[in-house]
């Protein structure tokens, strides 16, 4: 199990989400994102998180819209359905050197559930 210092809740996902320095990243499959997903989160799926974070910035704002993330950027967030994912790809982050990445462990099937979706 991972440390808790890699995993935030659903509050602070949504104060997080208010932030313009975040980005939450969605690692789910294309299918389970087209039946909803977090409001501004980019989706990379998990088995290509690794090499989508070793583009070079222009790379990655040029397929993502966003800036990439630096290193020690402090809101990279990661999700997935219920946490499993999220937190493969917050360790292939952190194994990257996003030392400060971390899981939303409730995954989108929390974050529906308290939005009422």
């Amino acid at each position: 199990m991972a440390s808790t210092d890699n995993v935030i809740t659903y509050d602070e996902l949504k104060a997080l989400l208010q932030k313009s320095s975040s980005l939450v990243i969605d690692v789910r499959n294309k299918e389970e994102v087209e039946k909803g997903a977090i409001p501004g989160t980019i989706h990379i799926p998990v088995h290509t998180v690794e090499a989508e974070l070793n583009l070079d910035p222009a790379a990655f704002q040029a397929k993502y819209g966003v800036r990439k993330p630096a290193l020690d950027a402090p809101d990279l967030i990661f999700h997935c359905q219920m946490g499993r994912r999220g937190g493969d790809a917050t360790t292939k982050a952190r194994g990257l050197g996003f030392q400060n990445a971390r899981n939303y462990a409730g995954g989108y099937k929390e974050w529906s559930e308290k939005e009422g979706k």
